[in-house]
This record gives structure tokens, sequence and C-alpha cells, in this order.
């Protein structure tokens, strides 16, 4: 199936991707982890709950930390660009006879939640409190200094199907991942906010949440993040890099939260706001694919993820295998 065409007169606009809420087993580790560790900023606390923003961040929160007695992905959240935007994306959703609601989110305006018709749990939303800011308060910044929540990437049963529909509310594909023998798309790339991507698939098995990725500085925040890990007991959560994508070209490392959730971390790709930009094709054999420099990812890179509370999950339709390290 080919990459469609891109969509630039959606039903609503999306501005970009905006946060995540990950429920976690243990909230005094993973607050440790995101926050000592990584270096994101506290913006509430309670007992069963944290939310945190990065530093360049003005909206009270990227992510959202939940206690639970399973570890999940809860729901990812997209800003649309005016209110007028959210009603346009009720009556759209509604009318492709996907369930939709209103829900109350602290911190939020009206927010639409919604799931995709693979079943992602997504919310959109206009309004977020704002706090001062702190990009200059250079005494906060630590660990791997993040700067921005960058992307999702989420585990598709069907790639083409995943495309397909994010194209038609005007995300556009940047790269893409094409199997020669089915010629169907086995993973893809696509943005909103002029980025590589605000949102990704790889084929598997899903819908599940792959990584939620962190924009830093640059590849030396990357080395002092490693060197902290590995100097506080944080050895074993590293699990992929740090190298340099053949896709996005971006350099980055792949960590694991205590409780499993995937975060990347992630720098240096390249701009795509020209509405007609050529998406790039890479073949799934093709060594530097994954990583410019020819080292393939490991297994569980391309089998686990975090499932998504209360959303079933199948194998992927695609069959074909990458190629994967030893």
């Amino acid at each position: 199936m080919p990459v469609p065409a891109p969509n630039l007169y959606p039903p609503f606009n999306i501005v970009r991707l905006a946060y995540v809420e990950l429920f976690v087993t243990d909230l005094i580790k993973s607050r440790t982890f995101y926050v000592d560790v990584l270096g994101l900023q506290v913006t509430h606390e309670e007992a069963d709950r944290i939310t945190l923003r990065a530093m360049e961040e003005r909206g009270h929160h990227c992510i959202v930390l939940c206690e639970a007695e399973q570890p999940s992905a809860s729901v990812l959240g997209f800003r649309l660009y005016d209110d007028p935007d959210l009603d346009k994306a009720h009556d759209w959703f509604q009318a492709q006879g996907l369930q939709v609601e209103w829900v109350e989110r602290s911190w939020q305006g009206r927010t639409l939640r919604t799931r995709d018709p693979q079943g992602i749990p997504i919310e959109f939303y206009v309004r977020m409190d704002h706090l001062e800011p702190i990009h200059q308060k250079y005494a906060l910044y630590r660990g791997v200094r993040p700067l921005r929540i960058d992307h999702f990437n989420c585990f598709s049963p069907n790639v083409d199907e995943a495309v397909a529909f994010y194209n038609s509310i005007g995300f556009r594909v940047t790269e893409y991942t094409e199997d020669e023998e089915t010629k169907r798309l086995w993973a893809a790339w696509m943005h909103r906010k002029g980025g590589v991507h605000d949102m990704a698939f790889t084929n598997g098995v899903g819908p599940r949440l792959h990584h939620t990725a962190f924009w830093v500085p640059n590849p030396l925040a990357i080395i002092d993040l490693l060197d902290l890990m590995s100097t506080t007991g944080w050895l074993s959560n590293i699990e992929r890099g740090p190298g340099r994508h053949g896709i996005s070209n971006a350099f980055f490392l792949y960590i694991r939260d205590p409780d499993g959730h995937r975060i990347e971390i992630y720098c240096s790709d390249y701009l795509t706001v020209d509405p007609d930009l050529p998406p790039i094709k890479w073949d799934l054999k093709d060594p530097q694919r994954q990583t410019l420099w020819g080292a393939p990812a490991p297994r569980s890179w391309f089998e686990e993820g975090s499932v998504f509370a209360g959303t079933p999950v199948r194998e992927a339709d695609l069959k074909a295998q990458p190629i994967v390290a030893p």
C-alpha cells in the first residue's frame, strides 16, 4: 500500500503531541527515576499522582504518573489550535463511529477523549495552565536535562491502517519502512509540529505504547545520563544505544523506567515544515535503517511495550522480520 498523499486541510487542527499518562506500581521509585535521574521538574505531587514538565515547557505537565496495581499506559494527549477545533474533533470522531466523551482533567480546559480505530486512547485539549518559564534557571538542570516531550511510538498490528487514519486527521509521513516482499508498511513516522514525528508506528503486537521520547540539548547530555545511570544503580535500565538513527538522523538512547515503560532520549533530527516534503523510504533489511552505524536493536525493542489500560491487543498482520541483534 503506498504512503497516502498528505491531507493539508484536515477536519480539525492538531498542533502537536502534549502529554502521556502512565500507570506505575511504585510512585516513589518512579519519582526517583523521572526526577532525580532524568531531570524532569515536578509541577504537582500528591499521594498517588505526580505531574512533571521538561525545562522548555510552559504548560503544566507533559507526563502524569499515577500509582496503580499494574503498569500500563493510560492515554496520549494532543493539543488542538483553538476551541472550535475541539467541537469539530468531537463531531468528526462521532461521525466515524468512534466513542467520544468530555472528561475532566486537572489544569486543563475542555478535554475530549476517544480512541483511534485500533484502540489507542487519545485526548485532545486547547487550554492548559501556564507556568513560569524555567529554561534559564540553570540551577534546575540535572540528569539528561530534558527540554520537551518530542514524540510517541506505538506498536500497531496494521501500520497501513494506522497511517491512513492519522493521515486523515492531518499527520504527515516523513519517513517509512516498507517490506519489499509485500509492499506493505512495517513502520512509519508522522508529524504535526515540524520535526520528524509526533507519532510513529512500528509493526507488532498492538496497540501498545512502544516509547515516549524527550528532546535533550545535545548528545553529550546523553553521555552524561549514561554515566549517571551506570553509577547510581540504574545500569540494567539501559536498553539500547547510544547511537544515531538512520531514520530521522537523531542521536538516541533507549532506557526503561522501573515498570518497564520505555523512554527514548532524543536530539538532532531535522526540520519538516514544508507541506510537500517527500517522505524518505527505507527497506526493512537495510542495516542502516535502525542505526546509521549499522548496529541492530535487541529483541526486546521489537517485542516489549506498555499495554494501554483496558485495551485488548492482537498479533500483527504483517509477519516480516527485521534485523535483530544476536
